[in-house]
């Protein structure tokens, strides 16, 4: 309930509720932008300030191998499911949605679990980062496979001479190698790690001086594009009007399951409290920006209303109204 009363919450509620009264509100896009770099400069500099307080032990290195397993078993297990109800291609970019993260659910968990007096370390900026390319990559060798059981004349799978493995569709044509580059150099991937690199290398006296910046702004502007956010989710429903059923279970399920997963494995790795309910809410999130984006490019064959509009207009209202706060206090609960 108290995460119900949070100001940004009921911004986003507000929107929610004025984008489903087809109110004309609207954030301009170049300010929704601003907005969206705003949070990550401002998360990468508040991770690197506790990174830099912190140092690197064994208990980061942890935490930091629990994101990579995470990001790892969600797809796989999400496609070994989704494969024997909707179209191939569908359920590995489905998978790769859900195994990838959510940025905006991360600093909105990242802002209510610091409100609830738990420790956060820094490290988990870096676990964010990490999480959202493995995901891709399971995505893009299942696609590989896929496309090599249906190769036909001239669709199929073939190796340059330089050995670098290329998928080519009618024409489509992508390698491995430019998928990744573009999912690891995505300019918000390279400003959150900027940041990070900043505000460990600047410390305690980069900390005092950003702190107007990265510390008293940031609740009102996280309130703000959470506002532009509910929006987004009003004018994403009615694409799901008519997808198969067990997509939108899986959309509105998957995300305590894999919540339920993070947390055994950070029980088992020892992870402290802080860390785990971030881990869980980063396994329970699904990506609508940076992977959607990419496997435009990568899987053209899977259907982009279905990857794109069940992870924004159902699993990230959960994760943000009910999920981040059960997430927390499941593991608060848990005995370590």
């Amino acid at each position: 309930m108290q995460n119900l009363l949070d100001p940004a919450i009921l911004f986003f509620a507000f929107g929610l509720l004025a984008g489903l009264l087809r109110s004309n509100l609207e954030v301009p896009p170049q300010i929704a932008k601003f907005l969206s770099l705003y949070l990550l400069m401002a998360l990468g500099l508040k991770g690197g300030f506790a990174l830099s307080e912190s140092g690197l032990t064994a208990g980061i290195m942890a935490s930091l191998l629990a994101a990579v397993l995470m990001a790892f078993i969600v797809p796989v297990i999400g496609y070994s499911l989704l494969r024997r109800f909707v179209p191939p291609f569908d359920a590995a970019a489905v998978a790769a949605a859900y195994g990838s993260v959510s940025a905006v659910t991360f600093v909105t968990a990242m802002q209510y679990v610091e409100s609830q007096q738990i420790p956060v370390g820094g490290q988990m900026a870096v676990a964010m980062v990490l999480m959202e390319s493995p995901a891709i990559i399971v995505a893009v060798v299942l696609a590989n496979i896929l496309r090599r059981q249906h190769a036909a004349g001239a669709q199929g799978v073939r190796v340059t001479a330089s050995g670098s493995l290329v998928v080519t569709d009618e024409g489509h044509s992508a390698s491995i190698k430019a998928i990744l580059h573009e999912s690891l150099t995505n300019g918000t991937h390279l400003l959150l790690l900027a940041s990070l690199a900043i505000g460990f290398i600047s410390g305690d006296a980069g900390k005092a001086m950003m702190k107007p910046f990265s510390a008293d702004l940031f609740k009102g502007m996280l309130a703000f594009f959470l506002l532009d956010m509910g929006l987004s989710v009003a004018r994403s429903l009615p694409d799901i009007k008519g997808k198969a059923p067990v997509l939108v279970l899986y959309a509105a399920v998957s995300p305590f399951v894999h919540a339920a997963l993070a947390l055994v494995l950070a029980k088992a790795l020892g992870l402290p409290l802080g860390d785990t309910a971030l881990l869980m809410v980063l396994s329970a999130s699904a990506s609508y920006i940076v992977v959607p984006a990419v496997l435009r490019y990568a899987i053209p064959e899977a259907n982009p209303a279905v990857y794109l509009a069940l992870p924004i207009g159902i699993t990230f209202p959960i994760n943000l109204l009910i999920g981040v706060p059960l997430y927390t206090t499941v593991a608060s609960l848990s005995i370590w």
